[in-house]
Order: structure tokens, then C-alpha cells, then sequence
């Protein structure tokens, strides 16, 4: 069984993925007040309610980014710690490939997008070949929306984390012809970092916890304290 992590975005999730590639569970709760500290918790209930024990997990899956910087610090640590504790593996996975693999039906170019709390978008673009494998068509990117015309391949389906904020700038931003996911797919699904983790754990392709490390894409935002009291 693998466990798997998104604390990307805001409204984080995790789940519990068969080896054969069945749900057996998965929760979607929103960083409060509390942050991210549902995550264990909510494992707990997820391995109540399956009939599971935690010996039976056999490999964490997580997404390290892009996304929330905190966020992402959160869900490694936090899948790192489960691995040493349960000496299980970790597989590493984009958070934008895992929300671009839920458009699994999809003839046109996926294009993934994640905020990123700036004027800018994180994004890559990605298609379904003849296989039905995922493959990517861009390479995780942070861009201003005013650039997507120039960066994506049209017409393409887009699909984000935020239906309500990232709708509108597209519509602002692009006049060529696109087509959106329905509203209920804007969000990244743990379920699918761990159903991509699935291929490289059959072929036990593991990350290195030590070098395991979040994609950032850009620097953190940094800013002044204006109540910091001036020095001299």
C-alpha cells in the first residue's frame, strides 16, 4: 500500500493507493488556523476506516512542488518522518504533473497551473500518447499570465488549483481558444501523486530522503517588518 501527500496548495490531501492501483481512501481538508496538523490525523482515520494498519504502508509518495513554500516544507518533512519511522521509501513527485495526470481523458494538451501568490502562475503543459502515459510537452515553469500565449501549445485544456481566481485571468489574458476543466477538478488529488508513484515503485525507483528537496521555482516572497523598531 502506498500512502499519498499534496501540501502544495491550501487544500491539502491525502490518500491510501493499493500496489495494484486501487483507492482505498482519501481526505481533502483546508490549511486553517491549524496549517497542515489534520495531515496525520487524518491518516489515522484513513487506515481506521480501510481495515489497514501502518504496517502495511510500503512506500510514501509526495508532492515537492511547485506551490506553497510552507506547505511544502510541511508535507516533506512530514512524509520524510513517516518513512524513517515505518523505514519505508519516498518517491518525490511534481505537484503539477500529479494535477495535470487527473485529465486523463483528455485529447488536447493538458496544461497545469498552481498560484503562486504573485502576478505570476506556476505551470507546465503536458499530453497523453498513444500509450496512455503522461508526457510532458513543457517542463515546470513560473510565468506571467500575459506569457502563456507565447509559452503554451494551443488549444489546450487547463485545469489549476483555483477555479474561481485562475478563470478570470485567463479569460483576461488570452484570446486564443482553450477549454477549462470542470470547476470540481481544481484541485490536486493525492490519490494521483501516489498513482504516479506506482510505476516507479514496481520498478523500486526510490528517491534519496537526504536529497529529496521542494521545487520552488522562484524565492520566497520576503517582507519588511514595519513594526521591526529601526537600529542606531
Amino acid at each position: 500500500m502506498l500512502v499519498g501527500i499534496n501540501t502544495s496548495t491550501l487544500q491539502f490531501s491525502i490518500a491510501l493507493l493499493s500496489t495494484d492501483g486501487a483507492l482505498l481512501g482519501e481526505c481533502y481538508l483546508s490549511a486553517g488556523k491549524a496549517h497542515f496538523g489534520g495531515l496525520f490525523p487524518a491518516l489515522d482515520f484513513l487506515l481506521t476506516n480501510s481495515g489497514m494498519g501502518k504496517k502495511e504502508i510500503e512506500c510514501v509518495a509526495v508532492a515537492v512542488g511547485p506551490g506553497s513554500f510552507t506547505g511544502l516544507r510541511v508535507g516533506l518533512s512530514s512524509a520524510k518522518g513517516l518513512c524513517h519511522a515505518l523505514d519505508v521509501p519516498i518517491i518525490g513527485i511534481s505537484s503539477l504533473e500529479a494535477l495535470g495526470a487527473q485529465m486523463h481523458e483528455s485529447h488536447l494538451p493538458v496544461t497545469a497551473l498552481l498560484e503562486s501568490r504573485r502576478n505570476d502562475v506556476f505551470v507546465a503543459q503536458f499530453k497523453w500518447d498513444s500509450d496512455k502515459r503522461l508526457t510532458r510537452l513543457a517542463e515546470d515553469q513560473c510565468l506571467e499570465y500575459s506569457d502563456l500565449a507565447q509559452e503554451l501549445i494551443f488549444p489546450c485544456l487547463f485545469v489549476g488549483n483555483s477555479y474561481h481566481s485562475q478563470v478570470p485571468r485567463l479569460k483576461e489574458s488570452l484570446s486564443t481558444h482553450f477549454l477549462l476543466a470542470p470547476p470540481e477538478m481544481w484541485t490536486i488529488r493525492a490519490s494521483s501523486v501516489a498513482a504516479l508513484a506506482l510505476e516507479r515503485f514496481s520498478a523500486r525507483d526510490f528517491d534519496d530522503p537526504a536529497a529529496l528537496v521542494p521545487v520552488y521555482l522562484r524565492p520566497p516572497d520576503i517582507r519588511p517588518n514595519p513594526y521591526q523598531k529601526m537600529g542606531g
